[in-house]
Protein backbone atom coordinates (compact mmCIF):
# COMPACT_ATOMS: atom_id res chain seq x y z
CA UNK A 1 0.00 0.00 0.00
CA UNK A 2 1.58 3.40 -0.45
CA UNK A 3 0.37 6.20 1.64
CA UNK A 4 0.99 9.93 0.33
CA UNK A 5 3.64 11.88 2.13
CA UNK A 6 1.63 15.06 3.61
CA UNK A 7 -0.39 12.00 5.13
CA UNK A 8 2.27 10.59 6.62
CA UNK A 9 3.79 13.96 8.03
CA UNK A 10 0.09 14.48 9.34
CA UNK A 11 0.34 11.40 11.16
CA UNK A 12 3.58 12.13 12.81
CA UNK A 13 2.51 15.53 13.51
CA UNK A 14 -0.98 14.03 15.25
CA UNK A 15 1.07 11.67 17.59
CA UNK A 16 3.66 14.40 18.83
CA UNK A 17 1.13 17.27 19.32
CA UNK A 18 -1.57 14.58 20.91
CA UNK A 19 -4.83 16.39 19.56
CA UNK A 20 -6.31 17.00 16.08
CA UNK A 21 -6.41 20.50 17.23
CA UNK A 22 -2.76 20.92 18.09
CA UNK A 23 -1.66 19.29 14.86
CA UNK A 24 -4.08 21.21 12.76
CA UNK A 25 -2.33 24.67 14.15
CA UNK A 26 1.16 22.60 13.54
CA UNK A 27 0.05 22.01 10.28
CA UNK A 28 -1.71 25.31 9.53
CA UNK A 29 -4.73 23.19 8.21
CA UNK A 30 -8.44 22.57 10.54
CA UNK A 31 -8.75 19.70 13.09
CA UNK A 32 -11.22 18.31 9.89
CA UNK A 33 -8.72 18.29 7.53
CA UNK A 34 -5.91 16.38 9.66
CA UNK A 35 -9.02 13.79 10.38
CA UNK A 36 -9.77 13.11 6.86
CA UNK A 37 -6.22 12.76 5.94
CA UNK A 38 -6.41 9.87 8.75
CA UNK A 39 -9.31 8.72 7.94
CA UNK A 40 -7.68 8.19 4.48
CA UNK A 41 -4.86 6.77 5.34
CA UNK A 42 -6.85 3.96 7.67
CA UNK A 43 -8.78 3.26 4.98
CA UNK A 44 -5.30 2.41 2.94
CA UNK A 45 -4.49 0.22 5.81
CA UNK A 46 -7.70 -1.52 6.22
CA UNK A 47 -6.99 -0.81 10.26
CA UNK A 48 -7.15 2.09 12.81
CA UNK A 49 -4.41 3.51 13.20
CA UNK A 50 -4.85 5.99 16.03
CA UNK A 51 -7.11 5.95 19.48
CA UNK A 52 -9.47 8.97 19.55
CA UNK A 53 -8.29 9.61 22.98
CA UNK A 54 -6.69 12.38 24.90
CA UNK A 55 -3.61 12.46 23.83
CA UNK A 56 -4.19 10.41 21.02
CA UNK A 57 -2.30 6.82 21.27
CA UNK A 58 -1.70 5.07 18.28
CA UNK A 59 -2.60 1.60 17.65
CA UNK A 60 -0.09 -1.11 17.06
CA UNK A 61 -0.84 -1.23 13.22
CA UNK A 62 -0.51 2.96 13.65
CA UNK A 63 3.10 2.21 14.75
CA UNK A 64 4.50 0.58 12.39
CA UNK A 65 2.91 3.30 9.48
CA UNK A 66 4.16 5.73 12.60
CA UNK A 67 8.12 4.31 12.24
CA UNK A 68 7.42 4.33 8.40
CA UNK A 69 6.52 7.61 8.17
CA UNK A 70 9.41 8.82 10.90
CA UNK A 71 11.71 7.05 8.07
CA UNK A 72 10.11 8.89 5.21
CA UNK A 73 11.15 12.11 7.26
CA UNK A 74 14.00 11.01 8.02
CA UNK A 75 15.54 10.32 4.26
CA UNK A 76 13.49 13.24 3.21
CA UNK A 77 16.18 15.59 5.06
CA UNK A 78 18.82 13.83 4.13
CA UNK A 79 17.96 14.26 0.45
CA UNK A 80 17.37 17.74 1.56
CA UNK A 81 20.83 18.43 3.17
CA UNK A 82 22.26 16.91 0.46
CA UNK A 83 20.64 19.30 -2.23
CA UNK A 84 21.44 21.89 0.06
CA UNK A 85 18.12 22.88 0.50
CA UNK A 86 17.74 21.94 4.49
CA UNK A 87 18.74 25.51 6.12
CA UNK A 88 18.28 27.48 3.36
CA UNK A 89 14.49 26.87 3.66
CA UNK A 90 14.20 27.05 7.08
CA UNK A 91 13.83 23.40 7.74
CA UNK A 92 14.95 21.52 10.65
CA UNK A 93 14.87 17.44 11.07
CA UNK A 94 12.57 16.71 14.42
CA UNK A 95 15.15 13.64 15.26
CA UNK A 96 13.28 11.63 18.19
CA UNK A 97 15.47 10.03 20.56
CA UNK A 98 15.07 7.90 24.16
CA UNK A 99 17.10 8.48 26.62
CA UNK A 100 17.37 7.58 30.79
CA UNK A 101 17.11 10.39 33.01
CA UNK A 102 20.35 9.80 34.62
CA UNK A 103 22.36 10.10 31.24
CA UNK A 104 20.41 13.15 30.22
CA UNK A 105 21.49 14.98 33.19
CA UNK A 106 24.79 14.33 32.68
CA UNK A 107 26.96 13.69 29.90
CA UNK A 108 24.06 13.43 26.71
CA UNK A 109 23.08 17.00 26.52
CA UNK A 110 26.91 17.85 26.01
CA UNK A 111 26.73 14.67 23.23
CA UNK A 112 23.95 16.34 21.43
CA UNK A 113 25.50 19.84 21.44
CA UNK A 114 28.86 18.20 18.98
CA UNK A 115 26.16 17.46 16.34
CA UNK A 116 27.26 19.45 13.39
CA UNK A 117 24.58 22.50 13.09
CA UNK A 118 24.27 22.25 9.56
CA UNK A 119 23.02 19.05 10.10
CA UNK A 120 19.75 20.89 10.39
CA UNK A 121 18.33 18.87 13.40
CA UNK A 122 16.00 19.45 16.57
CA UNK A 123 15.86 17.00 19.29
CA UNK A 124 12.86 15.45 20.68
CA UNK A 125 13.65 14.02 23.56
CA UNK A 126 12.13 10.87 25.17
CA UNK A 127 12.90 10.77 29.24
CA UNK A 128 13.00 6.95 30.07
CA UNK A 129 13.94 4.38 32.01
CA UNK A 130 16.92 2.65 30.60
CA UNK A 131 15.52 -0.56 30.99
CA UNK A 132 12.23 0.49 28.93
CA UNK A 133 13.40 2.40 26.26
CA UNK A 134 13.40 0.16 23.64
CA UNK A 135 9.72 0.02 23.77
CA UNK A 136 9.67 3.01 22.71
CA UNK A 137 12.10 1.98 19.32
CA UNK A 138 9.73 -0.39 19.00
CA UNK A 139 6.61 1.59 18.57
CA UNK A 140 8.03 4.12 15.95
CA UNK A 141 8.10 6.50 18.41
CA UNK A 142 11.79 7.50 18.29
CA UNK A 143 14.85 6.55 15.58
CA UNK A 144 17.18 6.02 18.42
CA UNK A 145 17.48 5.27 22.04
CA UNK A 146 20.01 4.80 25.57
CA UNK A 147 19.03 1.72 26.97
CA UNK A 148 20.57 -1.07 29.11
CA UNK A 149 19.39 -3.84 26.16
CA UNK A 150 22.14 -5.44 24.43
CA UNK A 151 19.73 -7.43 21.64
CA UNK A 152 18.67 -4.98 19.11
CA UNK A 153 15.11 -4.12 18.22
CA UNK A 154 14.37 -5.97 14.98
CA UNK A 155 15.37 -3.32 12.47
CA UNK A 156 17.88 -1.63 14.65
CA UNK A 157 21.15 -2.07 15.12
CA UNK A 158 23.07 -1.69 18.62
CA UNK A 159 26.19 -0.67 19.96
CA UNK A 160 27.74 -0.84 23.41
CA UNK A 161 28.53 3.01 25.06
CA UNK A 162 30.15 1.72 27.71
CA UNK A 163 28.81 1.53 32.10
CA UNK A 164 27.46 4.37 33.94
CA UNK A 165 28.71 3.68 37.66
CA UNK A 166 26.74 4.32 40.37
CA UNK A 167 27.37 4.82 44.09
CA UNK A 168 25.50 3.97 46.70
CA UNK A 169 25.84 7.70 49.06
CA UNK A 170 24.10 9.73 51.84
CA UNK A 171 24.49 12.64 54.11
CA UNK A 172 26.84 12.41 57.12
CA UNK A 173 23.54 13.73 58.63
CA UNK A 174 21.70 10.84 57.69
CA UNK A 175 24.53 8.10 58.22
CA UNK A 176 24.04 9.66 61.69
CA UNK A 177 21.05 9.19 62.08
CA UNK A 178 20.12 6.23 60.69
CA UNK A 179 22.97 3.60 60.48
CA UNK A 180 24.82 4.59 63.15
CA UNK A 181 27.68 7.27 62.15
CA UNK A 182 30.73 5.58 60.34
CA UNK A 183 32.39 3.53 63.02
CA UNK A 184 32.31 -0.39 63.14
CA UNK A 185 32.14 -0.16 59.06
CA UNK A 186 30.53 -3.41 57.82
CA UNK A 187 31.19 -5.16 61.11
CA UNK A 188 26.86 -6.20 61.76
CA UNK A 189 27.24 -8.13 57.91
CA UNK A 190 29.87 -10.61 58.19
CA UNK A 191 27.88 -14.21 56.97
CA UNK A 192 25.24 -11.99 55.36
CA UNK A 193 24.20 -13.67 52.02
CA UNK A 194 25.97 -11.13 49.34
CA UNK A 195 24.65 -13.43 46.23
CA UNK A 196 25.04 -11.49 42.89
CA UNK A 197 26.57 -8.27 44.38
CA UNK A 198 30.42 -9.49 45.24
CA UNK A 199 29.93 -7.52 48.56
CA UNK A 200 31.08 -8.90 51.74
CA UNK A 201 31.23 -7.82 55.22
CA UNK A 202 34.49 -6.76 55.40
CA UNK A 203 34.81 -5.51 51.98
CA UNK A 204 32.32 -2.65 53.34
CA UNK A 205 34.65 0.15 54.52
CA UNK A 206 32.05 2.73 55.02
CA UNK A 207 29.01 2.84 57.60
CA UNK A 208 27.09 -0.04 58.96
CA UNK A 209 24.50 -0.67 56.41
CA UNK A 210 22.42 -3.41 58.82
CA UNK A 211 20.20 -0.68 59.46
CA UNK A 212 18.93 0.10 55.54
CA UNK A 213 15.99 -2.32 56.05
CA UNK A 214 14.67 0.58 57.43
CA UNK A 215 16.22 3.66 56.68
CA UNK A 216 14.35 6.22 54.48
CA UNK A 217 15.38 5.68 50.23
CA UNK A 218 15.27 7.85 47.67
CA UNK A 219 13.80 6.82 44.22
CA UNK A 220 13.17 8.25 40.79
CA UNK A 221 9.56 7.16 40.38
CA UNK A 222 8.25 3.52 40.52
CA UNK A 223 9.78 1.63 38.30
CA UNK A 224 13.37 2.86 39.30
CA UNK A 225 14.58 -0.44 41.02
CA UNK A 226 18.08 0.14 41.45
CA UNK A 227 18.30 1.08 44.95
CA UNK A 228 15.76 -2.27 45.60
CA UNK A 229 18.78 -4.22 44.13
CA UNK A 230 21.82 -2.92 46.11
CA UNK A 231 19.69 -3.29 49.19
CA UNK A 232 18.75 -7.08 47.96
CA UNK A 233 22.48 -7.56 47.35
CA UNK A 234 23.91 -6.48 50.65
CA UNK A 235 20.91 -9.29 52.39
CA UNK A 236 18.40 -6.46 53.31
CA UNK A 237 14.79 -6.84 52.57
CA UNK A 238 13.75 -4.36 49.42
CA UNK A 239 9.73 -4.20 50.55
CA UNK A 240 8.16 -1.63 53.01
CA UNK A 241 11.19 0.43 52.66
CA UNK A 242 10.04 4.06 53.28
CA UNK A 243 11.14 5.93 49.81
CA UNK A 244 10.63 9.32 48.64
CA UNK A 245 10.07 9.61 44.63
CA UNK A 246 12.08 12.49 42.94
CA UNK A 247 11.44 12.20 39.15
CA UNK A 248 13.84 14.80 38.04
CA UNK A 249 17.74 13.71 38.03
CA UNK A 250 19.24 16.59 39.68
CA UNK A 251 16.63 16.81 42.27
CA UNK A 252 16.85 13.36 43.24
CA UNK A 253 20.87 14.19 43.91
CA UNK A 254 19.97 17.42 45.74
CA UNK A 255 17.81 14.89 47.95
CA UNK A 256 20.12 12.67 48.48
CA UNK A 257 22.72 15.64 49.41
CA UNK A 258 19.82 16.81 51.28
CA UNK A 259 19.69 13.86 54.10
CA UNK A 260 16.00 12.72 52.59
CA UNK A 261 17.43 9.41 51.85
CA UNK A 262 19.87 7.20 50.43
CA UNK A 263 20.43 6.86 46.81
CA UNK A 264 22.50 5.44 44.35
CA UNK A 265 24.08 8.76 42.22
CA UNK A 266 25.85 8.43 39.13
CA UNK A 267 29.64 9.60 39.16
CA UNK A 268 29.19 12.41 37.62
CA UNK A 269 26.91 13.30 40.48
CA UNK A 270 28.21 12.86 43.63
CA UNK A 271 31.91 12.76 43.30
CA UNK A 272 32.65 16.30 44.18
CA UNK A 273 30.22 15.78 47.02
CA UNK A 274 31.98 12.82 48.24
CA UNK A 275 35.07 14.84 48.34
CA UNK A 276 34.06 17.89 50.10
CA UNK A 277 32.51 15.32 52.44
CA UNK A 278 28.84 16.82 51.83
CA UNK A 279 28.06 12.81 50.67
CA UNK A 280 29.35 9.48 52.26
CA UNK A 281 30.00 6.59 50.65
CA UNK A 282 27.83 3.78 51.79
CA UNK A 283 29.96 0.66 50.06
CA UNK A 284 33.17 2.50 48.76
CA UNK A 285 34.92 -0.57 47.02
CA UNK A 286 31.52 -1.73 45.17
CA UNK A 287 29.93 0.46 43.10
CA UNK A 288 27.05 -0.90 40.62
CA UNK A 289 28.09 -0.63 37.17
CA UNK A 290 24.99 -0.02 34.68
CA UNK A 291 26.05 -1.16 30.83
CA UNK A 292 24.40 1.78 28.44
CA UNK A 293 23.79 0.76 24.45
CA UNK A 294 23.11 2.94 21.59
CA UNK A 295 20.11 1.40 19.59
CA UNK A 296 19.11 3.44 16.39
CA UNK A 297 17.07 2.58 13.54
CA UNK A 298 19.20 0.39 10.78
CA UNK A 299 18.35 2.96 7.88
CA UNK A 300 21.11 4.69 6.14
CA UNK A 301 20.88 8.13 7.04
CA UNK A 302 23.75 11.11 7.15
CA UNK A 303 21.83 12.65 9.92
CA UNK A 304 21.58 9.72 12.18
CA UNK A 305 25.25 8.66 11.80
CA UNK A 306 25.92 12.49 12.36
CA UNK A 307 24.29 11.77 15.95
CA UNK A 308 25.32 8.00 16.19
CA UNK A 309 28.88 9.39 15.86
CA UNK A 310 28.70 12.63 18.33
CA UNK A 311 26.65 10.07 21.07
CA UNK A 312 29.34 7.54 20.69
CA UNK A 313 32.14 10.23 21.13
CA UNK A 314 30.76 11.87 24.22
CA UNK A 315 30.02 8.25 26.12
CA UNK A 316 33.73 7.52 25.50
CA UNK A 317 34.65 10.45 26.96
CA UNK A 318 31.96 10.11 30.30
CA UNK A 319 31.15 6.35 30.33
CA UNK A 320 33.83 3.64 32.14
CA UNK A 321 34.99 1.11 29.20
Amino acid sequence: MAFQLDHLHTLVALVEEGTFEAAAQRLRLTASAVSQRVKAMEQAAGQVLIQRVNPVVPTIAGDVVLRHARQVQLLESDVATELGAGLQTGGRTSLAVAVNADSLGTWFLDALAAVPAESGAVFDIYREDQEHTTSLLRSGAVMAAVTSTAEAVQGCSSTRLGSMRYRAVASPRFVDAWLGGVAGAGSDLAGSDLAGSGLTGSDLAGPDLAGLDTAPMVNFDRRDDLQHRFLRGIGGRATDVPRHHIPTSADFARAVVLGLGWGLLPEQQCLTELGDGRLVELAPRHPIDVVLYWQRWNIASRLLDQVTDAVGRGAAASLHP
